[in-house]
């Protein structure tokens, strides 16, 4: 019998794209449910097989692959990266090489982390004129997170203060990454879609376009710090590597158009 891995990464893709060498990493490819697989992508690990939720991929992006590590995935450590955004290695001299997938976090680097903290993440998003939820409002519909903070009344009271905390703060650990052990990826997926499938209820997704019907994955970012907090979990951080340029033109320019000429985002950058 195979022993199980110590730990697993689901990369969530949902095209061709190369992957990290470490074979803790999973390439997982997202949306598997939805059309034939693309070539080049015969190798990765479908997330329709076993138990799943790979039709929902339109709304719930990368954690359809998070649902598939999460049911369908032993071993001790288990968590989520995406295929332009990878966990840096805690090794700064390792963090200067030139290719980028030479500065990636490898299984060695990982284990002493997670067994002594736990949990993994990638290093906080600072807002350096925003608040969480205000960054949230001029991008996006702000209701989501109204309705999001009701849904934790009901059904996680101790996550509210942590929530209304993290709204104020001018940072969160966002992205959906992260590497968790795996009692605490069980408790944290078990909280996570519940959460998500409350506030399914309250928001209505009629005359979305196809961007905007992405809010799901996109307030389940955010859900995370309030899960920590609660549970009195101080995660360790690791910086995010993006195998291609950030246009950081473009993304200041829609964030600036958010918020001061009030235009929605309609597009990812």
């Amino acid at each position: 019998m195979t022993a199980a891995p110590a730990i697993r990464v689901a990369v969530a893709a949902h095209r061709p794209y190369r992957m990290p060498d470490d074979p803790m990493y999973l390439p997982v490819r997202v949306g598997a449910a939805l059309g034939p697989c693309p070539e080049g992508m015969e190798a990765f690990q479908p997330d329709d097989e076993g138990e799943s939720i790979s039709a929902r991929n339109p709304s719930y992006s990368e954690l359809t692959a998070l649902y598939w590590v999460w049911k369908n995935c032993d071993a001790g450590y288990k968590g989520l990266v995406h295929y332009r955004r990878l966990l840096g290695s805690p090794d700064a001299k390792k963090r200067r090489a030139a290719d980028p997938y030479g500065r990636l976090a490898a299984a060695g680097e990982l284990l002493p982390l997670l067994e002594g903290q736990g949990v993994v993440v990638a290093k906080r998003r600072r807002y350096c004129i925003e608040t969480v939820y205000s960054h949230y409002a001029h991008t996006f519909d702000a209701r989501q997170f109204d309705a999001c903070r009701e849904v934790l009344s009901e059904t996680r009271p101790e996550c509210v203060a942590p929530w209304d905390a993290l709204m104020r703060s001018r940072g969160a650990h966002v992205f959906n990454m992260f590497v968790m052990r795996a009692d605490l990826l069980d408790a944290y997926c078990e909280y996570l879609f519940d959460v998500l499938a409350g506030l399914e209820e309250k928001v209505d997704p009629s005359g979305m376009t196809a961007f905007e019907a992405r809010w799901p994955g996109r307030v389940s970012e955010r859900l995370l710090d309030p899960w920590l907090e609660a549970n009195g979990i101080v995660p360790a951080e690791l910086p995010v590597v993006s195998p291609e340029p950030v246009d950081w033109v473009s993304k200041g320019r829609g964030f600036l158009a958010a918020k001061f000429l009030g235009r929605k985002y309609e597009r990812s950058f």
